[in-house]
């Protein structure tokens, strides 16, 4: 069962387990330039606004409606990360472990294939959740993914057209599994000797192609190795949910209210000192990227091809405040006396 409760998506699995409730929101963030250079996380601007197809299907075309889910505003060029939160509360508060997928325009932003739903073992098609707080993009190779940023369907840009030649499903795909109910049990009586890891860190009728995500700038982000094993999803038990992408226009048209502002340059948000970041978790093995997203087409590199220059302030910026953050332990180490 999915959900949506203010900004955010709720999947719940209560036939599995109480503990089993997955929160997934959508992040409004800079968009790091894209020049080749690799750049650390920016930070979180709040979360995107979302809105049920359902309840503006009149001003929506019909296949969108079809597709059910939910809508979200992006100006063109806007970039996003995704959050993941499984925690909840209590006792069992370190998180009950998820398996999912994401695709944008249904091409898997992990293995870079056409969306499928099963879970796919070799190559590794899916993030674990608790472990991989947050995605930033495609995965292109180990340690580095390609931002996600909102361009129009139809030019050229967005991951589904450079694979498929094709500009048809746009948006975003999740689809969440839990892990099994034994082996959670298993996972809780482990976690009773060694605590888990705590990660702190007028209307009108729309008629116009909805957004697609494109590759953008490069960035620090390792997409972490499944530690739990295959066998340890409930595979016969999923939910899903198609995120539809509005630019501002095709937004207020559908809702009736104005999309938020834009976010700030990331030469702005430099410029004022504020701080970038970087997450790591060297416990926990990393997947290599898929040679078919390496293969894509920045947002730039595809404007430079097609004559035109989609991205405005895209000069390269030097983050001089890094911050650190990721697993913290209460686990008191020995050293050296």
């Amino acid at each position: 069962m999915v959900e949506m409760r203010g900004s955010e998506l709720i999947f719940r699995f209560p036939q599995v387990h109480e503990d089993a409730v997955c929160r997934v929101s959508f992040q409004r963030t800079l968009r790091i330039p894209d020049d080749n250079r690799s750049y650390p996380l920016p930070p979180g601007l709040g979360r995107f606004p979302l809105e049920h197809v359902q309840m503006h299907s009149p001003r929506l075309p019909a296949a969108w409606s079809k597709h059910g889910g939910v809508l979200l505003p992006m100006y063109q060029s806007e970039a996003m990360w995704i959050n993941f939160d499984s925690e909840t509360g209590g006792r069992h508060s370190q998180g009950y472990p998820f398996a999912i997928k994401v695709a944008a325009g249904k091409i898997n932003a992990i293995s870079g294939e056409a969306w499928g739903d099963e879970l796919v073992e070799h190559p590794q098609d899916y993030v674990v959740v608790p472990d991989q707080p947050w995605l930033d993009g495609f995965c292109i190779q180990k340690g580095l993914i390609r931002q996600f940023v909102a361009m129009p369907l139809g030019q050229g840009y967005s991951a589904e057209e450079q694979l498929t030649g094709e500009a048809v499903m746009g948006g975003l795909q999740i689809i969440v599994y839990p892990m099994k109910k034994d082996h959670y049990k298993k996972l809780l009586q482990k976690r009773e000797s060694m605590k888990a890891p705590e990660i702190y860190c007028s209307m009108s009728v729309v008629q116009e192609p909805s957004m697609g995500l494109a590759p953008g700038g490069l960035m620090h982000q390792e997409i972490y190795e499944d530690r739990y094993g295959f066998d340890a999803w409930e595979t016969g038990c999923s939910s899903r949910c198609f995120v539809h992408i509005l630019n501002s226009e095709q937004w207020a048209a559908a809702i009736g209210k104005p999309a938020p502002g834009q976010a700030p340059t990331a030469a702005e948000y430099t410029d004022a000192g504020l701080p970038w970041f970087e997450y790591y978790n060297d416990q926990i093995a990393h997947l290599p990227g898929a040679t078919s997203l390496a293969a894509l087409d920045s947002v730039a590199a595809k404007g430079i091809k097609l004559g035109q220059t989609p991205l405005k302030e895209n000069d390269p910026v030097t983050p001089g405040k890094v911050v650190g953050c990721g697993p913290k332990s209460d686990e008191v180490k020995d050293g050296t006396w």
